[in-house]
């Protein structure tokens, strides 16, 4: 008999408390079921269970050898449901939920490619000014930015993106560049309001020195397609990840400050609730996201 093939008499054993039983389940008579047994413990060389004629009760090693057991079983299982469910074809309903500005941006262009490779998928993309708890709102996928406070969901790096500030030419032409982090505070900032960060505080950091800036401004706002539209008419220095200010970037109508300091990074992750095993169509609709920003991210 092989490890796993005993580990599953074994963990069998257990379960059905006696010999009998075990030997009723296997089809077999009570003695092969003793013989089994006592072969097993004769290879490890140890006794994992103590038995008389009335009871049997499982000794330490008995237990650590259930324990550990148990867990590779559940691996083998998991494994084999991925392996049969990646031969499945994708089809059926497909819930998706991501932010407002980076879904009308991107997801929901990804969804529409998706859509055409996978023609048995129905996706269902909503879009919301911040993101869902999935397993309450019955949610297959969510896409998030940055940090992930919530550790039941399970989640996979689809880009890398990173913060920076910026700001039109116009606005520095007229109050000049920060030097340094603390000039931040002297200038006009627009704040985007987000529900996890501590309302106008911006984190920066620059090696070992890490600062923390109360920054104001005469404009804030949940919007972040708002907030670049207010820093491209001249009103301010704006924190925005790359994603979005990249364009800007690249003709020049926005301009990045600071650029020696780093914020807090806001990698790109596809999240979904924890579960053994992944549908094949969310399996595929993540792979097909990672795949896409990992070649053709605009940023």
């Amino acid at each position: 008999m092989d490890a796993v093939s005993d580990l599953a008499f074994f963990a069998l054993l257990l379960k059905e408390g006696s010999m009998v039983a075990v030997a009723r389940e296997l089809g077999v008579t009570p003695p092969v079921v003793t013989k089994r047994l006592a072969a097993l413990e004769r290879r490890l060389g140890v006794r994992l269970l103590n038995r008389s004629t009335r009871r049997m009760s499982v000794t330490h090693e008995g237990e650590l050898y259930l324990t550990n057991g148990a867990r590779i079983l559940a691996d083998i299982e998991e494994l084999e449901l991925q392996v049969a469910s990646s031969r499945a074809a994708p089809k059926g309903l497909l819930r998706v939920n991501a932010t407002i500005g980076f879904g009308r941006r991107h997801i929901a262009p990804a969804v529409s490619d998706f859509s055409r490779l996978y023609p048995e998928v129905e996706v269902q993309l909503q879009m919301t000014d911040r993101p869902l708890n999935l397993a309450d709102a019955a949610f297959d996928v969510g896409v998030r930015i940055g940090e992930l406070p919530d550790t039941r969901l399970t989640a996979r790096r689809i880009a890398a993106n990173r913060r920076l500030l910026c700001a039109s030419p116009l606005y520095l032409a007229r109050a000049g560049a920060p030097a340094t982090p603390q000039d931040l505070q002297r200038h006009d900032c627009i704040i985007i309001r987000e529900d996890y960060a501590a309302y106008g505080a911006w984190q920066l950091g620059n090696g070992r020195r890490q600062e923390t800036v109360k920054v104001r401004g005469t404009l804030s706002t949940n919007d972040g397609e708002t907030a670049v539209a207010w820093a491209l008419a001249g009103h301010g220095i704006l924190m925005r990840s790359q994603w979005d200010a990249a364009p800007y970037l690249r003709s020049g109508r926005l301009c990045a400050v600071l650029e020696e300091w780093t914020l807090p990074r806001a990698d790109i992750y596809a999240v979904y609730p924890e579960r053994l095993n992944l549908s094949a169509k969310v399996r595929a609709f993540i792979d097909f996201l990672a795949e896409r920003f990992a070649h053709h991210a605009e940023w």
